[in-house]
């Protein structure tokens, strides 16, 4: 029984699935205001899976790139709820959940990471072809054609409008976040031992100290 949760974009989403079997799901377009949204959101969830959260075998969250604060609440509500219940905790990079509710082709998860810059990572037939990394939209664009010429089948995320004029064959799919259900199976299929949740930075934070 798999709790999986997604604050790191513009969305706050959670789903319960067992065995494969989603119990409960649910999503909401949010820019900001995860931390009030997110704990409503989950005992809501639970009460519609019919579920004690002591029921629960793991709890999956997304690690990032994202949101500077949307990865801490989400991280923080997790490891929260993973230490009261003495339960797995399970981070999941956040361009790999983007990903994961397909595994053919070769996919791109593109996030818009502002300041002229792109969060991305491909992905073959499910498995990583590149690690994730910060970059301008023309070196994103390139480091996808040394994976392959022909370029992704499939643009997913914030960003995938900002890559579609270089690849006008990929279909361009611009969700908020990712799909807590295929988080869900991502969690759910970790191998132990399972590493300690951590932050996935791929640059400094905007917010500069004063002077």
């Amino acid at each position: 029984m798999v709790l999986a949760l997604d604050t790191s974009l513009e969305a706050c989403s959670a789903a319960v699935v067992e065995d494969g079997r989603v119990r409960a799901a649910r999503s909401e377009p949010m820019a900001r205001g995860h931390q009030e949204r997110l704990a409503p959101l989950v005992e809501r969830l639970m009460a519609e899976a019919g579920l004690a959260f002591a029921d629960l075998d793991r709890i999956g969250v997304t690690a990032g790139p994202g949101s500077f604060t949307g990865l801490r609440v989400g991280l923080a509500f997790a490891k929260g709820l993973g230490l009261t219940l003495d339960k797995p905790v399970v981070a999941v990079g956040t361009l790999e959940a983007m990903a994961a509710d397909r595994t053919d082709g070769f996919t791109a998860c593109v996030i818009d990471a502002r300041r002229e810059q792109v969060y991305v990572q491909g992905f073959r037939d499910g498995a990583a072809a590149t690690v994730p990394s910060a970059l301008t939209v023309a070196d994103a664009v390139q480091l996808l054609i040394d994976v392959d010429p022909e370029g992704p089948t499939r643009l997913v995320g914030s960003g995938a409008k900002l890559l579609a004029e270089a690849f006008p064959n990929a279909v361009a799919d611009d969700r908020a976040g990712a799909d807590p259900v295929a988080l869900a199976g991502l969690v759910a299929a970790a191998a132990e031992p399972l590493e300690p949740p951590r932050p996935i930075y791929l640059r400094a934070p905007d917010a500069k100290l004063p002077a």
